[in-house]
């Protein structure tokens, strides 16, 4: 072969792993577009609805709580059904809500159409990890996982700054319409782009899958996968929660919309995954996994200086380790969960929602009585456990 022909199949290699990837990416953005949409706009809910913090951060938790309450169920039903059609179902079906969400005239209404939004997410976020543990195996695993928290990041990240920008200009009923019309181009995607499972095979009834899924609750190092994802999104929601109050209020007096483009900062994350991914699988995910709780711990820390630039790069590194973090724990989900990986992958979105929902709380309160200090203390605790948990239990036969 020529230098153009092998160009050329280079070429055409590195597009069918992008059209692979693609919509693994997708099943990652999709649901991180909705969880955390009215972040930057807990300040502007509290004004308009004269509500407290903890009041409005119910936004928050009403989702994540939903997710917890669902996602071990919905893999039982992916189980029967298959994967592919439950991903774009809920993904359409989240759609609905989000929607509805923009007629919301009063906070409790708000909340009511969040929660619902929550009950379709696992029918993405569980699923597309069952999908990869079953269809991507041996040294691509980690490039897999890593391409679908790339897709929480850029999710994420684009539901920040899009509510933001958009309710600053416009009112914080059309950032639901927007995200509405992105999730409805994300599910046409996946259904169009995502291959069918070559490795599912359907489960004869729902009793099976409940039977599989108590067994997991005697696999150790599954468990501690399940409770590092709950540290995981603790820290997470914890951190970028009450930052927004912490950055509205004086001395730094931030808007809407700028406090929604300060969540551009979690494109660290995006970057710092893919090359986590090839590391894991090169020296292990316990390794990354340790490297990834220092690295929000010092942002975290950092994030108590006295002036932006500081608190902007703290920022960065929380969301870096804990994207990376996330994708670790995925990886060794698929390692430790054994034959029946969509019950487990469940359980572990439903520990990492309940986390999250944990972590819209328990902050608060610190917050209430010890100012940002408080939070960042608690916030701390929680990735000291992590680390510890990861040394103790986590299997690792690269390290």
């Amino acid at each position: 072969m020529n230098t153009n022909q092998i160009a050329n199949a280079d070429t055409a290699r590195a597009d069918r792993v992008f059209l692979k990837l693609l919509p693994l990416w997708l099943c990652g953005f999709c649901p991180f577009l909705v969880v955390y949409a009215t972040q930057p706009l807990l300040p502007l809910l509290s004004q308009t609805f004269h509500a407290s913090r903890n009041d409005v951060s119910l936004t928050i938790t009403a989702t994540t709580l939903a997710v917890a309450l669902v996602a071990p169920f919905i893999g039982l039903l992916s189980d029967v059904v298959g994967r592919k059609i439950v991903i774009v179902a809920a993904t359409v079906g989240l759609a609905v809500p989000t929607a509805l969400a923009a007629t919301a005239t009063s906070l409790h209404a708000l909340v009511a159409w969040r929660f619902v939004q929550g009950l379709f997410i696992p029918g993405i976020f569980s699923i597309a990890l069952a999908y990869i543990g079953e269809e991507w195996g041996g040294k691509n695993r980690g490039l897999a996982t890593s391409a679908y928290v790339s897709g929480n990041v850029f999710g994420s990240v684009s539901a920040r700054v899009v509510s933001g920008i958009v309710a600053s200009h416009l009112g914080w009923q059309m950032s639901f319409v927007v995200l509405t019309a992105l999730l409805l181009l994300g599910a046409l995607t996946v259904w169009l782009l995502l291959p069918r499972s070559k490795n599912f095979h359907s489960r004869v009834g729902i009793g099976a899958g409940v039977q599989a899924m108590a067994r997991h609750f005697a696999n150790r190092p599954l468990l501690a996968v399940f409770a590092i994802g709950f540290n995981t999104l603790f820290v997470f929601v914890g951190v970028f929660t009450y930052v927004t109050f912490y950055l509205s209020a004086p001395p730094f007096l931030l808007g809407t919309a700028i406090i929604g483009s300060m969540f551009l900062l979690n494109l660290f994350g995006a970057v710092a995954t893919p090359i986590a991914g090839h590391w894991m699988d090169k020296v292990g995910y316990r390794k990354v996994l340790c490297a990834a709780l220092l690295t929000s711990a010092t942002g975290v820390l950092l994030t108590l200086a006295g002036h932006l630039v500081g608190i902007f790069i703290g920022l960065a590194l929380v969301s870096m380790g804990v994207f990376v973090a996330n994708s670790a724990a995925g990886s060794q989900l698929s390692l430790v969960a054994g034959k029946a990986r969509s019950s487990a992958a469940g359980l572990y979105v439903s520990s990492y929602y309940i986390g999250g929902s944990v972590g819209a709380v328990l902050p608060g309160l610190a917050y209430a009585r010890a100012g940002w200090a408080g939070a960042v203390l608690v916030i701390l605790a929680v990735l000291l456990t992590s680390g510890v948990i990861a040394l103790r239990f986590w299997s690792a036969p690269r390290d």
